[in-house]
């Protein structure tokens, strides 16, 4: 009896063994083949839920908004206006007393040239005017009394020949002068009336307006005239700054003969600061004076700083098919340099409180624009009508409302196909 317990003990044991355990066994035994089989069944079933309700498509929103509308543009930095420095004389640079990019202020020296001529002729006409003055000073203290005195004199001796003429002719008429006598009592007078009228001509050359007063003042304005030539050229050799601002070129060294017409440095002047930039001619329509941008250098994209479009060229650059515009900086950032490249959004146009779609679900802009939307798990189009297209966004006057969802370009989805819409 107790053989027969243990061997039905036995048994049910062994019956045990081939249970849970044994399946455990096997499924570890085959668990390549397994995994194997889960991961087509698990790729079954996602293909069929992609077939019958279409793949994952991260959608944007339509919603409303302000929009500005810009135009872009990549022009540079440079001042209304440069000045060219060069001397106005031909002479040797002696020195450059400045460097390129500079900062100088107005009067300050730039450039000396060789002056030891121009002192020379300094000299030399100083003493011309020294000489002139001498001789207005002669005309004014000697040559002028002189001739009073001559005319006085003159007078006296005329007066004395009229008596003496008088006597004569009287003694004459009565028979008791001679001939002779009444000759040169007649001689006598003539000759005090000439010499009278050449004082009076002497004295009146010498006074003021005389003809030789008149050369003697001449002559000291035509002395002053060259001491103040030949000063302006001594001053012409030292070169200084006509205002304030930048050197920017430089095309001298000490050595260099120089002459007038050439430029030797290049100022840019302190002050105003504009940007220059080429707007495509298709944009000419929405540009107009006084509109503001914002602008940033390309050395300093994080940097951004405001500008007011002040010009517009009345021509087009048919090359190019563009149109100069300038927009003034007021203030100017200290950063900015001379022909530095800028970046920048003009506001042409804004609405505010808009219907607004992301441009990169807008289909056919140009032409017939429309876009994709996730309605009902399928993909319909719409079509819509634009308004300002501002940077990124366009504003949709009709055709759409906010909270439609739209599918972007870059989806790959066609019109009509399923899909299941993802809001990020």
């Amino acid at each position: 009896m107790r053989v027969e317990a243990d061997l039905a003990g036995g048994a049910t044991g062994s019956a045990r063994t081939s249970g849970p355990a044994a399946w455990a066994g096997a499924l570890w035994r085959h668990k390549w083949p397994a995994l194997g089989i889960t991961l087509i069944l698990i790729a079954a079933a996602l293909g069929l839920t992609r077939l019958l309700l279409g793949p994952e498509v991260v959608v944007a929103e339509v919603q409303r908004g302000d929009l500005v509308q810009t135009v872009v543009a990549s022009g540079h930095i440079e001042t209304p206006y440069r000045v060219e420095i060069g001397s106005q004389i031909t002479g040797t640079v002696k020195d450059v007393l400045v460097v390129e990019g500079q900062q100088v202020r107005q009067g300050q020296e730039l450039i000396a040239i060789e002056d030891s001529e121009l002192r020379a002729a300094v000299v030399q006409t100083e003493g011309a005017v020294a000489q002139a003055e001498a001789r207005m000073r002669q005309l004014k203290e000697l040559t002028g009394p002189a001739a009073d005195q001559s005319l006085k004199q003159a007078q006296a001796n005329l007066l004395n020949a009229e008596a003496a003429y008088e006597r004569a002719s009287k003694l004459a008429d009565k028979g008791f002068g001679t001939r002779a006598t009444l000759d040169d009592a007649t001689r006598n007078l003539d000759v005090a009336r000439t010499q009278v009228r050449t004082a009076e001509l002497q004295l009146y050359t010498s006074s003021l307006g005389g003809s030789d007063y008149v050369m003697a003042e001449t002559q000291l304005s035509q002395a002053r005239a060259n001491l103040g030539t030949a000063r302006a050229r001594l001053g012409y050799a030292l070169i200084t700054a006509p205002r304030d601002g930048v050197l920017i070129t430089r095309n001298v060294e000490r050595g260099t003969v120089v002459q007038p017409g050439r430029a030797l440095l290049v100022l840019a002047p302190a002050g105003e600061i504009q940007i220059v930039v080429q707007i495509d001619e298709k944009n000419l329509g929405q540009l107009a004076l006084g509109q503001h941008a914002v602008a940033s250098a390309d050395a300093y994209p994080d940097r951004r700083f405001t500008a007011t479009l002040s010009y517009i060229n009345p021509s087009v650059d048919i090359n190019r098919a563009s149109v100069e515009v300038k927009l003034k900086v007021d203030p100017a950032p200290d950063y900015l340099r001379q022909d530095m490249t800028v970046s920048v959004d003009i506001a042409t146009a804004r609405r505010d409180d808009v219907i607004i779609v992301p441009a990169r679900a807008v289909h056919d802009v140009a032409t017939a624009p429309y876009v994709l939307a996730a309605v009902g798990g399928r993909a319909v189009v719409k079509k819509i009508r634009l308004g300002l297209r501002g940077v990124g966004f366009y504003e949709v006057l009709d055709g759409l409302a906010p909270g439609d969802r739209v599918v972007p370009l870059t989806a790959g989805v066609k019109a009509g196909q399923r899909l299941r819409a993802v809001v990020p």
